[in-house]
């Protein structure tokens, strides 16, 4: 049986994550290490949570010694208990080991396509992008490097100003 999914709203109640951020369907933090050597140390914490815990984030670190960490649960494609109280050992990892939580430098791009139909052009742009489509037909990156594309659905057909024919003399 998969873990139950918890929402953004869900998931702003409860407590031990200040560390963390519910961003585009998962949860991220950000750690300032003091060195680059420290910051691998807290990846290196990082690791051996996830394997006791038998649930892997994807993790980053970039000189001088931040570790960002962003997690999900695949099974359920969205965050659960699992990610949840990875997050809250996490946290307690890195503030043993020096870490300054930066929540507030937590962010991510998601780009949006308008149009009428989605479901006709989301091959197109799943096949030019190598992205997956996730359970509400956002394409996203299988490596979390790119943005998340989603579609925005139009009502009617917007005309610009290119669209527009002049009738010349």
């Amino acid at each position: 049986m998969s873990p139950e999914r918890i929402s953004a709203t869900e998931f702003d109640g409860l407590d031990g994550l200040d560390d963390w951020r519910f961003v585009l369907g998962m949860i991220v933090a950000e750690f300032a290490m003091p060195s680059f050597p420290q910051g691998a140390s807290l990846v290196s914490a990082i690791a051996d949570l996830a394997e006791s815990s038998a649930h892997h984030p994807d993790v980053q670190l970039t000189y001088p010694g931040v570790v960002r960490v962003q997690m999900t649960t695949h099974a359920v494609d969205g965050l659960t208990i699992l990610d949840v109280d990875l997050a809250r050992a996490i946290s307690v990892a890195a503030d043993s080991l020096g870490a300054e939580p930066r929540p507030t430098e937590v962010w991510d791009l998601e780009l949006a396509l308008d149009t009428m139909d989605a479901d006709r052009i989301r091959p197109f742009w799943q096949a030019v992008l190598g992205y997956r489509a996730d359970a509400s037909g956002n394409l996203v990156d299988p490596q979390r490097r790119g943005p998340a594309l989603w579609f925005q659905q139009m009502d009617e057909r917007v005309l610009t100003a290119t669209d527009s024919t002049s009738t010349s003399p």
